[in-house]
């Protein structure tokens, strides 16, 4: 083990030398290999950071991959008991889904029905995030004024660990706080767009409420929707609505509180709500984006192989070369006693060291393309995972993976040749 350990030693010492003693030929292999260890490095990051995107936006939508989720069909008596069982609970959330109207009164909403403000009128179709879209026969049809029709998720605690919604503005809600008459909202950003666009008045009618209140918008929130939003305490909205109005009720919980819901829907069930209603679902975003994502990441990752193999060829030509005009220098070493394994790992030392060399190049210049892009797009809307997003270490493996393979492969050829120079080519010196 130490005699191996002692020729490894030796063979990249003499493989620097080498190096340094050629560096114009090093650096064209340098160049060569360049270019398709970095299409390795950029086709890794950028699946992954797709991925991350990809699920970022799920995430906001759904769920954190192990999020169990239960929908409660509409019924009087689930939110009181949804509320008892949700008591004192830290990994465990109720959402109780509403629809408000902020601006004028008595007028048709610019999106009616709570569709994105791009689009228009929904055509008198009430759509709700938790269910199906329905006539809205009940809503008085008035003339059309500047009120925006927007979803209201009422949250018994704060949901942004299941949900992790990015915070654009403000701040979030704070249920530690007493509750206030005037109901604290953190609307979405396409809420925000649509009063940034539109002279809304401050004045929200809540669908079942007996009264108008007057919010406070305290944040802005992107929760990934393509429709305006907010979000409110449910004990705030609970001052305003009868007891059990209500469009939908879902209940998000942590993977290891299966047992609450066991006894959640005991509960309900016990309480009238059909057991068949009762949808328990666990999220599992990854794994559906990362199918989505595997064969176009293997599809690039075959383009950039390609582009490997041309550096890979440079890295044989140039090794080839070397290894002609140093054809003296290696019989004489034969002749002093050097191991045939030896001189093949001299050769090959200096192509593994000439791949790690550019691979670190390569990563370094994907960390700097990275960042530039972070500063220069970060900041929209549309880029904003992009801002803080930390260069991916399997990127970085898998570059100094393809440089060492490149090196290998390189140098194999030329390492082989320069373990079988005759001793009696020394007589030619």
């Amino acid at each position: 083990m130490i005699r191996l350990s002692g020729r490894l030693r030796s063979a990249l010492i003499i493989g620097m030398q080498g190096i340094r003693s050629r560096k114009l030929r090093t650096l064209l292999s340098m160049v060569s290999l360049f270019l398709g260890v970095l299409a390795v490095v950029a086709v890794q990051a950028g699946s992954q950071i797709a991925e991350q995107a990809a699920l970022g936006n799920i995430e906001l939508l759904e769920g954190v991959d192990g999020t169990q989720m239960m929908y409660v069909s509409q019924n009087d008596k689930a939110p009181a008991v949804v509320l008892d069982a949700l008591q004192g609970k830290q990994h465990a959330v109720a959402l109780v889904g509403t629809r408000a109207f902020i601006g004028e009164p008595n007028v048709s909403p610019i999106n009616k029905g709570g569709g994105p403000i791009d689009q228009g009128a929904s055509g008198g179709f009430y759509c709700s995030g938790y269910s199906a879209c329905s006539p809205d026969d009940n809503q008085t049809q008035g003339p059309p004024g500047k009120a925006v029709e927007l979803s209201l998720t009422a949250m018994t605690g704060d949901n942004r660990q299941f949900q992790p919604f990015r915070l654009q503005s403000g701040q979030w809600l704070d249920f530690t706080s007493p509750a206030s008459l005037a109901p604290r909202i953190v609307i979405n950003t396409k809420a925000a767009e649509a009063f940034q666009r539109y002279q809304i008045p401050a004045q929200m009618r809540i669908t079942g409420a007996t009264a108008d209140p007057t919010p406070q918008i305290i944040g802005v929130v992107d929760d990934g929707s393509g429709a305006p939003g907010a979000y409110v305490r449910y004990d705030e909205l609970a001052n305003w609505l009868p007891p059990g109005a209500g469009t939908s009720l879902q209940v998000m919980t942590a993977p290891s509180e299966t047992a609450l819901l066991q006894t959640l829907k005991a509960r309900l069930t016990a309480a009238g709500v059909p057991a068949g209603q009762l949808q328990v679902r666990t999220i599992n975003s990854k794994a559906h984006v990362a199918e989505q994502l595997e064969l176009m990441r293997l599809i690039f990752l075959g383009m950039a192989g390609l582009v490997l193999l041309i550096g890979v060829a440079g890295i044989l030509n140039v090794g080839l070369a070397t290894v002609g005009e140093r054809v003296e220098e290696f019989a004489l070493r034969r002749a002093l006693g050097t191991p045939r394994l030896l001189l093949a790992g001299i050769v090959l030392a200096e192509t593994l060291l000439t791949g790690l060399f550019t691979s670190m190049l390569a990563i370094g210049a994907g960390v700097l393309g990275l960042r530039a892009a972070g500063v220069l797009v970060g900041n929209s809307a549309r880029f904003s995972f992009l801002h803080d997003l930390a260069f991916p270490w399997q990127a970085g493996a898998a570059g100094v993976a393809a440089g060492l393979i490149a090196g290998l492969l390189g140098g194999s050829i030329p390492a082989l040749r320069a373990a079988r120079i005759p001793i009696a080519t020394v007589m030619r010196a």
